[in-house]
């Protein structure tokens, strides 16, 4: 069938799905609570993916052609879920390793209780900066930083707020970036003026985010239990091998993310280096895991169980166990699960034209900058919720709008940057989005308890639509008569800012 013999989706038929998926998603939070994100979410994915698809049969659409649509979404997030797989595996033998408990040991030792959320945020940025990656950051840098949270008897709700907004920051600003680079590709600009034109918006969020969690460490200082804090170092000591020589495994992924090493290799290696450096510098804690057997055989089998089931440590201090036990490839299945529900969905949204035709009903109206910033941005995160993964969040607003914005003489990095701003920042506040979902399986803390904390996510999207309508740094196409002209004549013409 061609695609003129389809019939035009109604505004009805892209709104049906969407209200029966949020339905199903507030009633499955109602039941289920945090648990909502262990099956019960991935139900209703399911079954809106499955309205979404009786609207595409009485449009015109084959099964045949839906089920292909949910192929390629599927086949979309498998690069994500190679990487997830693969932090798993890091986690564990990292934990087994005396990685974590040593980048936890240092951490105990080293940051003051009343500066702790505001370097969470700063550590954090500075390493996803590095390294352009807010996940790996997450894994390795925000794993310890909970852990340390723990024992100072800080806010795990608050930490993870700052872990994932000094992440997020640095991964923004960061021309290693994927998303970095993915959203001026999508509007038609390059790469340095995108990142140039973000920190408008970028550094007045973050640095009103670092005043929030200072002003949150100061309030919490006196709540620290200093006895505790000796306590678990003491346990740390007892059960691993506690040297700065264990933090290797951690600057060899660190130096192969910047090298632009891709992630998945990057993570995995780490993960095998982390194995290795358990059989030799962790013998006992090795030792114990495989119950006193003493053999090589036995040590091998134990790093093997790391990588694919995680580890479990037994100490005095229930805590502390909670923080040494877990990682390991099947830690992520359930998220897994999870992504794979939430891009059917999304992909047959996409496939049977709904997604762009309640697209087209949120552009009707649209008058000022102020309208087509703040409709971007809103698009971004709607796409989000929807199809629950940030870079759909950003290639598909980007492609509807990058036309409407030229016609309207605004720049292309008024886009790029609202592209960012509404898909990139807000993709991890979501529970079944790709990266909620991500976060949630590493720091363990649900996405539902650390959003309100995520001070960084939640400013940045507010003041670029403020932005928008006061006329702050919103970039113009000069002369108009050029506009029509293709995005290379764009670039050479001049640009005109109303402040």
């Amino acid at each position: 069938m061609s695609e003129a013999q389809y019939k035009e989706p109604s505004l009805l038929d892209s709104i049906i799905p969407i209200v029966v998926l949020v339905t199903l998603l507030g009633t499955s939070v109602w039941v289920f609570g945090s648990d909502s994100s262990s099956g019960p979410n991935q139900i209703a994915l399911l079954l809106g993916m499955a309205v979404t698809a009786i609207v595409g049969l009485k449009n015109g659409f084959s099964w045949k052609e839906i089920e292909q649509g949910m192929i390629n979404g599927i086949s979309i997030s498998l690069g994500a879920i190679l990487i997830l797989l693969a932090v798993g595996s890091l986690i564990g033998t990292w934990l087994l390793s005396g990685t974590v408990p040593t980048l936890i040991y240092y951490g105990l030792e080293l940051l003051n209780p009343t500066v702790f959320y505001a370097a969470s945020v700063v550590i954090c940025a500075i390493v996803a900066m590095s390294i352009g990656s807010s996940w790996t950051t997450a894994a390795t840098v925000g794993v310890a930083l909970i852990g340390i949270a723990n024992g100072m008897g800080m806010s795990e709700a608050i930490t993870a707020g700052a872990i994932i907004s000094g992440a997020y920051f640095g991964d923004k600003i960061s021309p290693l970036s994927e998303t970095t680079n993915l959203a001026p590709a999508v509007a038609g600009t390059d790469l340095f003026s995108h990142i140039r034109y973000m920190l408008w918006t970028t550094v007045p969020s973050i640095v009103v985010a670092l005043l929030l969690f200072a002003f949150l460490g100061f309030n919490a200082s006196d709540n620290v239990d200093a006895e505790n804090i000796a306590k678990m170092q003491s346990l740390l000591q007892q059960e691993f091998n506690i040297q700065f020589h264990m933090l290797v495994p951690f600057f060899i992924l660190l130096a192969m993310a910047v090298k632009k090493v891709p992630a998945f290799p990057s993570v995995g290696i780490g993960a095998l280096l982390g194995g290795v450096w358990a059989l030799i510098f962790q013998p006992e804690a090795v030792a114990t895991m495989a119950e006193g057997e003493p053999s090589t055989f036995a040590a091998v089998k134990v790093v093997w169980i790391a990588l694919f089931d995680g580890v479990a440590f037994t100490t005095p201090d229930a805590n502390l166990n909670d923080l040494l036990s877990g990682g390991g490839m099947s830690s992520m299945l359930n998220t897994i699960w999870l992504i794979m529900s939430a891009m059917c969905f999304g992909a047959v949204l996409e496939k049977v034209g709904l997604l762009k035709r309640a697209v087209s009903a949120i552009l009707k109206g649209a008058k000022s900058a102020g309208d087509m910033v703040s409709r971007t941005i809103l698009t971004c995160f709607g796409t989000n919720l929807i199809t629950a993964d940030q870079y759909i969040s950003i290639v598909m607003p980007g492609r509807m709008y990058k036309e409407e914005f030229k016609k309207r003489g605004l720049h292309q990095l008024n886009l790029s940057r609202s592209l960012e701003d509404g898909g990139t920042i807000t993709s991890p506040l979501i529970p079944w989005n790709t990266c909620g979902a991500y976060m949630h399986s590493v720091l363990l803390v649900h996405p539902f308890e650390y959003a309100m904390f995520a001070f960084f996510n939640l400013i940045n999207p507010i003041l670029a639509i403020i932005y928008a309508y006061l006329g702050i740094k919103i970039l113009r196409l000069d002369p108009p008569e050029h506009i029509h002209v293709g995005v290379k004549e764009n670039k050479q013409s001049s640009v005109s800012t109303s402040n």
